[in-house]
């Protein structure tokens, strides 16, 4: 069958990429050639394998080039080759010695690890031995300090046997029960002469007893009984100056000595009893129950300042008539256009009882910081402790009582403030060689000396109470007492019209405004020592009155 012209071309075509893909040297090749019918594809092959084959002769002459460099080579690695043999037979021989000393080394470390136990063995065996020799000596050793009196000893028998004791729980229970028979006996001596001591107040007998209680185990009943005792002798102390301050009380009565009935000294005392109680008892609190044993004392010893404090404050309020004076104050000032009305209390006398009342609510204020600063600094109490403390001391009975003779002190130093500026407005004068009179520095001396007082207090109701009143002060008696002077009437033809008296009232015209202007900058002198004072005050959080070297 004849082929069409479009069959041959597509023939060729598909010769043409067999060709060029073919690979020469396979089986697939040479049946290809075979294949092949039509003349030119088959030129094309042969021209394609002679190009193959040129490519082949360089290849193989580029190999015969290097024949003399791979001849190098290849005696190079047979040299090679002899070394690696010596190496391996080098590393065969070290392997096999390795293997020797590991072998040897665990056969050693077992030998050594049955030593070591047999040792641990023996040692164990050695201290139960000794602990077992201990224990009979500490039982002997306890019965022969107790019948010598000898307690310290006796606890130090009683101390080592139970430490022996804990660390060998599976010895013997007779050795126990004598020992535990002992520490009763010895528990029991050590309390009837403790508290014998605590009863003659025998300081250092109550030191080497209370000393024991640790050692014993009973720390906790050791730290009950010495605050007990702490508070017995503060509790003393604080009655018989009670006691005393309530006889001079009475024999002043009718006499003029009150200035030798010292509360103030009496309340001091107080304090630095209970804090020198537990500072210089510091160690041994610890010693019983750490830090805690420091808290408690100080909560224990609160209640000898709730009820010695409170009943020397009432006795001052009673013997000053704190009371009484502030009723007739109140009374005063609601009769002050009443004619007749009876004359209020002496000024000079109530600021002597504004500096004793004063110094009272400052003691109180210092001792309570202090006491809170102390359990503040303490590392391994509950730190919700801090603020309960703080509750417990502003709301005990001292600190009420000092609230109630707070509230007589605004009234007291109320009407000093008034009483004086009355007076200072009162006897005003003209100075010699002065620009003002004098109202004007007897008036603001007088509301600052107030204000400071009232500051010191550290009671913000105070201190507003006491700043209102000088606020009122200023802005209406004195504030009349300036504009007196300028308002004065036919003040005119006094001036401009001449006369005797010209020199004279320009003179005054001119020192009253000196006054004025003198006045605005007082008060915001004052207003700046106000503030600054109130600054330090909210600062100073360290009291001062109660450190350890007072």
């Amino acid at each position: 069958m004849l082929s069409t012209p479009y069959e041959s071309e597509a023939t060729e075509q598909h010769d043409d990429t067999s060709a060029s893909t073919m690979k020469f040297g396979t089986p697939e090749a040479v049946d290809y050639v075979r294949s092949l019918t039509d003349v030119g594809a088959m030129t094309r092959l042969l021209h394609e394998c002679i190009a193959y084959q040129r490519a082949l002769d360089v290849d193989l002459d580029t190999l015969l080039s290097q024949r003399t460099d791979l001849d190098k080579s290849l005696n190079n690695l047979q040299r090679s080759a002899d070394v690696l043999d010596i190496v391996k037979a080098e590393s065969d021989h070290m392997l096999s010695n390795v293997t020797s000393t590991c072998h040897l080394a665990d056969q050693v470390s077992r030998k050594v690890r049955e030593l070591d136990l047999a040792q641990s063995r023996v040692n164990s065996t050695l201290l139960r031995i000794d602990a077992i020799v201990e224990r009979g000596n500490c039982i002997g050793g306890v019965k022969s300090a107790l019948d010598a009196e000898d307690y310290e000893s006796a606890t130090n028998y009683v101390r080592t046997f139970l430490e022996i004791d804990n660390k060998f729980k599976d010895s013997g229970s007779d050795h126990r029960e004598q020992l535990l028979a002992s520490k009763k006996q010895l528990e029991g001596i050590v309390k009837k002469k403790l508290m014998a001591a605590v009863d003659q107040r025998d300081h250092a007998t109550i030191l080497r007893f209370i000393k024991l209680y640790s050692p014993l185990g009973l720390e906790e009943e050791g730290l009950q009984v010495y605050v007990g005792y702490l508070k017995k002798v503060i509790g003393m102390r604080s009655r018989l100056e009670y006691e005393n301050l309530v006889e001079l009380m009475e024999q002043s009565n009718g006499q003029n000595q009150n200035n030798q009935v010292n509360f103030v000294g009496c309340l001091t005392n107080l304090f630095k009893d209970i804090v020198l109680a537990v500072e210089e008892n510091d160690e041994i609190l610890r010693t019983l129950c750490g830090e805690d044993g420091v808290v408690y004392a100080i909560f224990e010893l609160q209640e000898e300042c709730d009820s010695r404090g409170s009943l020397i404050l009432k006795k001052y309020m009673e013997f000053r008539k704190l009371a009484k004076l502030s009723s007739e104050i109140n009374s005063q000032n609601k009769n002050l256009l009443t004619v007749g009305a009876p004359e209020g209390p002496n000024p000079r006398e109530i600021e002597l009882y504004l500096e004793e009342i004063l110094s009272l609510m400052q003691l109180g204020e210092d001792y309570t910081q202090y006491m809170v600063s102390k359990i503040k600094g303490m590392t391994t109490v509950d730190p919700d402790l801090v603020p309960r403390a703080t509750k417990a001391f502003r709301t005990g009975s001292f600190s009420k009582v000092a609230q109630d003779i707070t509230g007589f002190y605004v009234i007291l130093e109320g009407f000093f403030m008034v009483e004086n500026v009355r007076k200072a407005i009162g006897i005003d004068e003209l100075v010699p060689d002065s620009l003002t009179t004098s109202m004007v520095d007897d008036v603001f001396y007088v509301l600052q000396s107030c204000l400071r007082r009232a500051i010191s207090t550290s009671n913000i109701s105070s201190v507003v109470a006491v700043l209102s009143g000088a606020s009122s002060l200023l802005n209406n008696e004195y504030y009349e007492a300036l504009q007196l002077k300028v308002r004065e009437p036919n003040l005119g033809p006094k001036l401009f019209l001449g006369g005797v008296g010209v020199q004279k009232t320009g003179t005054e015209i001119a020192t009253a405004l000196n006054n004025i202007d003198l006045s605005s900058e007082y008060v915001l002198k004052l207003k700046h020592e106000i503030e600054e004072q109130c600054a330090e005050e909210e600062l100073e959080t360290e009291p001062q009155h109660y450190r350890k070297s007072t």
